[in-house]
């Protein structure tokens, strides 16, 4: 994955310095925890990251100080909650490196996002016939509402098959494109696996097609400085609370004359010019998309999220997860019985692994109970589980706060869970 930092502003942790690990630790108060006398390992970020006391704090003063509804109000609360309502939007413009702030529309996470493309360019601009091409690698919110689709108006889907590694096979797309090929949707990094797809490569041949690419970028948000311009991907989406920001946020951008051409999703308050029982007509992006009173505080928190991360710096932030996710591949492997699924070349911080004669769930409840966090099951993923030929795997997935000794606390956590079932 790219490793340029992302600008970063005054004050903060200084990323021209080593990544001080301990002093990002005391940024989150829940890693003081014990969960059965034992400290807390967390590695789950994958399905959501912890909270910095940054986030925690931005939304409480915001909550405490300047709560309001936003843009129509006259009055001085509403004033300042609306300053900081767009200065997240701002944010994640500048963090996704997008070119206008009108390409920015907040959701209520990825999922959202992507149905929100789905219903309304999907079904205002592809016909019975037109083909999808979404991956083997994909997240249930990247198939499902491309299937509604499917089901409503008749569109084909196809499916990017992967290696046994767990490899993105390019060369399978391209013999999958088309002149049928409308619109294309995969993961920027795999949820189960972390197997990044070359995107790049991806866009320019959807392109090349005439097609539209959407990426869903949640598990690459945390880990990688993205540019958008430079992708030239015409969707992007990421969720809040996977870069260490609240749930119930999440940003799709859109090239500004795609969601300009595109019809409303959801009707309401805020998105309207005007309103009669005649006629209705429309605000221009992005308000169009940003029905009912939105995500106040949890933009606040995003904003903050967002302004930890280029505190730390992108590139310090990819330095030390790719140490952390080496050890870890490392000592997994030296583990009797335990076998790693997706090895491909250019991972992110996210192992999924089986053990012999032991089910993913058992792996869960028993390291649970050694202070050990991680996930168990299908990851949303079931699709893939079906290429890899398992049920569920375990998923250990490491955030920018995870040590090497906690990666000793899994792997120790293992050999006790192999011990008990041998």
């Amino acid at each position: 994955m790219s490793s340029s930092a992302l600008a970063r502003p005054q004050g903060g942790h200084n990323a021209a310095l080593a990544f001080d690990i301990e002093a990002v630790r005391a940024d989150f108060p829940i890693l003081t925890r014990k969960i059965y006398d034992k400290p807390l390992v967390y590695l789950d970020s994958a399905a959501s990251a912890q909270k910095p006391v940054q986030v925690l704090q931005a939304m409480d003063r915001a909550a405490r100080t300047s709560y309001s509804n936003v843009h129509r109000g006259l009055h001085r609360l509403s004033q300042e909650s609306t300053d900081l309502f767009e200065q997240a939007r701002e944010a994640a413009r500048r963090f996704l490196k997008a070119g206008k702030v009108e390409e920015i529309v907040f959701t209520s996470g990825a999922t959202e996002a992507i149905n929100l493309v789905a219903g309304s360019y999907g079904q205002g601009f592809l016909k019975a016939g037109d083909e999808i091409i979404v991956s083997t690698l994909e997240h249930h919110s990247n198939i499902v509402p491309w299937q509604l689709l499917r089901d409503r108006i008749g569109i084909e889907l196809k499916v990017v098959p992967i290696g046994d590694d767990g490899g993105f096979l390019l060369e399978d797309y391209l013999k999958l494109l088309g002149p049928r090929t409308k619109l294309v949707a995969v993961a920027h990094v795999s949820n189960a696996l972390g197997t990044v797809v070359p995107v790049k490569a991806v866009i320019d041949a959807a392109h090349a097609q005439g097609a539209v690419v959407l990426l869903d970028g949640c598990q690459a948000a945390p880990h990688t400085a993205i540019d958008v311009q430079d992708l030239d991907v015409d969707f992007y989406t990421f969720s809040g609370h996977k870069i260490y920001g609240p749930t119930g946020i999440g940003v799709l951008y859109g090239k500004q004359e795609l969601l300009n051409a595109m019809p409303p999703y959801q009707g309401g308050g805020e998105m309207i010019r005007s309103v009669t029982f005649e006629k209705t007509t429309y605000k221009e992006t992005p308000h169009r998309f940003e029905a009912g009173t939105p995500q106040i505080l949890e933009a606040v928190g995003l904003e903050a999220a967002i302004c930890y991360l280029e505190s730390l710096g992108h590139e310090a932030i990819a330095a030390h997860e790719a140490g952390i996710l080496a050890y870890a591949t490392e000592r997994l492997t030296q583990v009797p019985g335990v076998r790693i699924l997706g090895t491909a070349p250019e991972k992110a911080s996210i192992v999924s692994f089986v053990m012999d004669e032991v089910h993913a769930h058992d792996i869960g409840t028993i390291v649970d109970r050694m202070g050990v966090a991680v996930r168990v099951g299908h990851h949303c993923a079931e699709p893939l589980m079906h290429r890899l030929g398992v049920a569920a795997t375990a998923r250990a997935s490491f955030g920018l706060y995870n040590t090497r000794e906690e990666v000793d606390a899994l792997a120790d956590a293992l050999v006790k869970v192999r011990k008990l079932f041998a």
